[in-house]
């Protein structure tokens, strides 16, 4: 894993805009349609095609293919998974229940977007869960690496993504399992699949885990705090068994308290569950700082310390607004989480979360979100004068 040593180096969280027929074409599948496989399959390739190059002109250091052959960020485990069928409605986030004005809008500009939802008819666990077939993934390793390989300037290190056993196992209700553990565990049997070819295809393995903050808020909501603190633990716990081929310094965990341009006001503070985080066998951390709800928890990075062999992504710009970010603003937020960590080479720039985790669920403009993507390689390049001596 790359660390900031001459510059301060820049990423994303993985997820960026999909084309508009992409999009459409995913949310007709997710809604029970049926599609031409082969014409979205071409369709997710030409969009990754597009999205490699946007990624490098903009600045980004440690890039990914940006999802784009995925119809969410972790929901694609229905097709690459057995034993998902049937459908639920995940329970309503705490902060959306306490606001009924906020709800509102929100159910008004989700029925208003073509889009596909991971929290309303999302599929359950209902049979034994196994990874299908390996080639999958191979499949979409294979075409990154294609892609990468067809540009004139790459990446200085290329990521992929897959998600925490524990959000599939909170989103994707258990059916089948006598137990949420045997579920977890099966999950992370599967996803195990999914890290090791990652890694082994010669990628960063990047776990989005919003589970690990974010179901305090949803599944844990009326729940004591140590409710939710146990299944942190368990979930890292799977999440140490599925990495156990893989180098810690291969992999970086993403954790955030839910991609919604929301009140957040329900969010477990990040002292809390930080102590349980470091257990991950990882060796780096991903967490927003730029969202006005935790812009200020960098400071207990100043208290909880990261292990020396990690890393920190900080978050210093904003999926959920368009809003660009000034390259000063950027610099500050970057130099403020190195003073924390006491080191400026464990500090990579990145975004709080993805662009558009679920398909058509993106609140910034396709072309705003690669000016914050150049504004935040700008405010890194600023940082790494004052941080570096560059």
């Amino acid at each position: 894993m790359l660390h900031s040593s001459e510059r301060i180096l820049t990423t994303h969280c993985g997820s960026l805009p999909r084309p508009k027929e992409l999009t459409q074409m995913y949310a007709d599948r997710s809604a029970g349609q049926k599609v031409d496989e082969a014409e979205l399959a071409a369709l997710a390739k030409q969009a990754l095609n597009w999205v490699v190059p946007q990624q490098i002109a903009s600045g980004i250091d440690i890039g990914n293919n940006g999802e784009q052959q995925r119809e969410a960020f972790f929901l694609y485990v229905r097709h690459r998974m057995s034993g998902f069928g049937g459908a639920w409605n995940r329970r309503i986030f705490a902060d959306v229940a306490k606001y009924a004005g906020y709800r509102a809008q929100q159910a008004a500009s989700h029925a208003a977007t073509v889009s596909v939802s991971n929290t309303a008819t999302v599929p359950q666990a209902i049979g034994e869960v196994k990874y299908l077939d390996r080639a999958l993934v191979e499949a979409e390793c294979n075409d990154f690496r294609a892609c990468l390989a067809a540009q004139p300037r790459g990446f200085a290190e290329p990521f992929f993504t897959a998600p925490s056993p524990g959000i599939v196992a909170a989103a994707m209700l258990n059916a089948f399992y006598d137990s949420e553990q045997a579920y977890l565990d099966a999950l992370g049997e599967a996803l195990r699949v999914e890290y090791e070819t990652i890694v082994r295809s010669g990628f960063l393995l990047q776990i989005d885990a919003p589970d690990l903050a974010m179901e305090r808020h949803i599944t844990y909501q009326d729940r004591p705090l140590s409710d939710f603190l146990e299944f942190v633990e368990r979930v890292i716990g799977t999440i140490n068994r599925a990495l156990v081929n893989i180098p810690r310094d291969r992999v970086r965990l993403h954790v955030c308290w839910g991609n919604y341009e929301g009140p957040h006001d329900c969010d477990v503070p990040l002292q809390d569950v930080l102590p349980v985080l470091l257990h991950a066998n990882v060796g780096g951390l991903v967490l927003p700082f730029a969202n006005p709800r935790h812009a200020h928890e960098y400071h207990v990075l100043e208290k909880q310390t990261l292990h020396p062999d990690q890393i920190i992504v900080a978050g210093v710009i904003d999926p959920l607004t368009n809003f660009i970010e000034h390259p000063e603003v950027i610099a500050e937020r970057i130099e403020r989480v190195a003073r924390a960590v006491g080191d400026p080479k464990r500090v990579i720039a990145g975004v709080d979360c993805g662009f558009d985790t679920s398909a058509g669920r993106g609140k910034v403009a396709d072309d705003v979100v690669w000016a914050k993507m150049s504004a935040m390689a700008e405010g890194a390049r600023i940082a790494s004068g004052r941080l570096l001596r560059i």
